[in-house]
């Protein structure tokens, strides 16, 4: 993690190696630096954990989160070229209707509204409530997560396997999000879908 100073503010570079405990530690005693307006740029594949430290450190120093920049990355995989994917970072939320394809990762700085659908060929990565549908490793990676604040969706995929909200369960009963919501991680454990709670 790298925090300068710019002419219109701070810029916090967030880096691979960054967890959400060596960003809440590096940013403790800087906490005075964080009141402006700071711009977060993401290196390569982030911790999103990092990044939602990174955000709440400059909401709490009383800043705001000016843009959020993100170069695309190139992934190769075992297949050379052919299996090579980028990661996509939408800067907005997603609305009904909305249907998105990937062949890497995407990052999502917004909500995933129901209505909405996301396929990814690797991790579905949403900074806001999910209650659309989501797809994550799609073509059989079961190594592919899903995260959002909170995941509250009919359905999730990772790869050939399949999560379904309750019978009788509706999104429009769900209570409504007031403030920042709790992160939760989806992943396959055993072939099943596990939620749990990610900090």
């Amino acid at each position: 993690m790298k925090l300068r100073g710019t002419l219109g503010g701070m810029n916090l570079l967030l880096e691979p190696g960054d967890t959400a405990g060596s960003v809440s530690q590096a940013l403790a005693p800087r906490t005075e630096l964080l009141g402006a307006s700071v711009t977060l740029e993401i290196q390569g594949d982030t911790d999103p954990g990092a990044l939602e430290t990174a955000l709440s450190a400059i909401r709490a120093a009383g800043g705001t989160p000016g843009r959020v920049r993100a170069p695309r990355v190139t992934v190769t995989g075992p297949g050379g070229e052919e299996g090579s994917a980028r990661t996509v970072i939408l800067p907005h939320g997603v609305r009904a209707g909305f249907r998105g394809e990937y062949r890497g990762s995407v990052v999502i700085l917004g909500d995933v509204n129901p209505g909405a659908e996301v396929v990814a060929g690797g991790d579905v990565i949403v900074m806001g409530a999910l209650r659309g549908v989501v797809h994550a490793g799609h073509g059989g990676n079961a190594d592919a997560i899903v995260w959002a604040r909170p995941i509250a969706s009919a359905q999730i995929r990772i790869g050939d396997a399949v999560a379904r909200a309750p019978e009788g369960s509706s999104l429009s009963t769900m209570r409504k999000l007031e403030g920042p919501s709790d992160a939760e991680l989806a992943r396959l454990q055993g072939g099943v879908i596990v939620i749990e709670p990610h900090r």
